[in-house]
């Protein structure tokens, strides 16, 4: 079940993004005057199709699922014999460079528009998120440079910070590139603090896992407070109860949830020593955590459990925007994510950051997968993240893509003259092969992430 809704999240994701890609094609060419054969969802052999319009264009399903294409009436594909003269005028290479230009860009734009309505959408309704109030792990960088639990983060390297995805998000950029984080934050008793987090501590993390939690920062959690206990558990033999507070364990305190569960996780099939408070009063009591065996990303591992629920919820928040600061929130996103992509693709170019970071199908379809069953807000937000990706990777100027297109009229705009035939030919074969060879890695590493 669950694999089936990461196919159907996944071929959602992407199939209706290609579609909006391809369709920006389509209504610009159709504006600029072009003819417009074919219109197909898919790729391959077309499996059902019907004409409409006054150029009776074909719009067609395929056979393969993912992807799709506009074909346009184009000299270079043979198809003028016999054709009158109001025809030939609209065909594809005798439109002048600016159309041509806005052509093939208006697919790009059309992904890139797609996820500015999409944020936008999610800024107005507003997307209920941790609040950016972190915990600190003693003796981190974060801790080193004086960050402490309890603080809440007011903004980084002056950009404002409300929830803690914000806060992921700068700490990601200031680590692509390499520069000193400026921390203002809110702590309790002292009011505003500013704190700087050297460069060096940026150096060498890595940057496709939790940066924020290899600094040591983690989101601010709960005290370990008993929420229920369920019936015939270690936790109920030991006479534990709803509300107790619990302070520490074998004589270390814990001072959160998170730290609460890692001891008794540690502790399979031994006696451990709670101390708590309960109504106001202290309390201490042993119990022995069941063991029980649990997957991890290193394989099955044997942790405790002693079968209550205890509070793990952080505060939360929920900022709706009004329309107008929703669009330009959402725009600024769609850039920052552009220009952090850009920043990444150089990176891994010149060798700073490794090619593992190139994702392919399968883990896309695992995200998809996940954040479809966090919720329609966070599956929303990762498909605006997938269309920006798509729309960068469209323009970037390899002989197939758009980019690669784009490329060439920029060139004829500058020289006055269109690329020689057999230089584009050339062109293609050598994008075509860049471009399979960026699959065949995606997926490599999609597969080595799944062993």
């Amino acid at each position: 079940m669950i694999f089936l809704q990461k196919v159907l999240a996944f071929v959602f994701c992407l199939g209706s993004l290609v579609v909006l890609h391809e369709l920006g094609h389509y209504l610009v060419a159709r504006w600029c005057g072009v003819k417009v054969l074919r219109f197909s969802v898919g790729m391959g052999p077309v499996v059902w199709s019907r004409r409409f319009g006054k150029d009776q264009t074909e719009w067609a399903i395929s056979a393969l699922p993912l992807g799709g294409y506009v074909k346009m009436l184009d000299a270079r594909e043979g198809e003028l014999a016999g054709l009158p003269e109001s025809d030939l005028r609209r065909e594809f290479t005798r439109q002048n460079v600016w159309k041509r230009i806005a052509i093939v860009a208006a697919g790009p734009i059309a992904n890139f528009l797609v996820a500015i309505a999409l944020y936008a959408g999610l800024f107005m309704h507003g997307v209920e998120e941790p609040t950016s109030k972190i915990s600190v792990k003693a003796e981190s960088q974060a801790w080193q440079a004086g960050l402490r639990s309890g603080d809440y983060v007011v903004s980084i390297n002056e950009q404002p910070v409300h929830v803690w995805s914000e806060l992921r998000w700068q700490l990601v950029q200031a680590a692509i590139d390499k520069q000193s984080v400026r921390v203002a934050l809110e702590r309790a008793g002292q009011g505003h603090v500013n704190l700087t987090l050297a460069a060096s501590a940026l150096q060498g993390l890595n940057l496709e896992g939790d940066v924020p939690g290899q600094l040591g920062l983690d989101v601010a959690r709960p005290l370990p407070v008993v929420l229920r206990v369920l019936p015939g558990g270690p936790a109920e033999r030991a006479g534990l109860q709803a509300g107790d507070l619990l302070t520490a364990v074998d004589g270390v305190a814990v001072d959160n949830s998170p730290a609460f569960i890692e001891k008794i996780s540690a502790a399979p099939g031994k006696p451990v020593l709670l101390a708590m408070q309960r109504h106001g009063q202290p309390l201490t009591v042993s119990v022995v955590p069941a063991a029980v065996e649990a997957k991890t990303a290193q394989g099955t591992v044997t942790v405790g459990k002693i079968n209550a629920e205890i509070a793990n919820r952080p505060d939360m928040i929920k900022v709706p925007s009004s329309p107008p600061a929703a669009v330009a929130k959402a725009v600024a996103r769609v850039w920052e994510t552009c220009t952090m992509t850009l920043k990444m693709i150089g990176k891994m170019v010149t060798g700073e950051v490794s090619l593992k970071n190139v994702t392919g199908p399968i883990t896309i379809a695992d995200y998809a997968g996940q954040t479809a069953q966090m919720g329609l807000e966070y599956y929303l937000s990762f498909v605006a993240f997938i269309s920006i990706s798509l729309g960068v990777m469209n323009l970037l100027p390899i002989p197939v893509l758009d980019g690669g297109h784009l490329l060439y009229y920029s060139l004829e705009v500058l020289t006055g003259r269109s690329v020689p035939e057999r230089v584009g030919d050339i062109a293609q074969r050598l994008g075509m092969g860049l471009l399979l060879s960026l699959m065949l890695l995606a997926v490599f590493n999609d597969v080595a992430r799944l062993l």
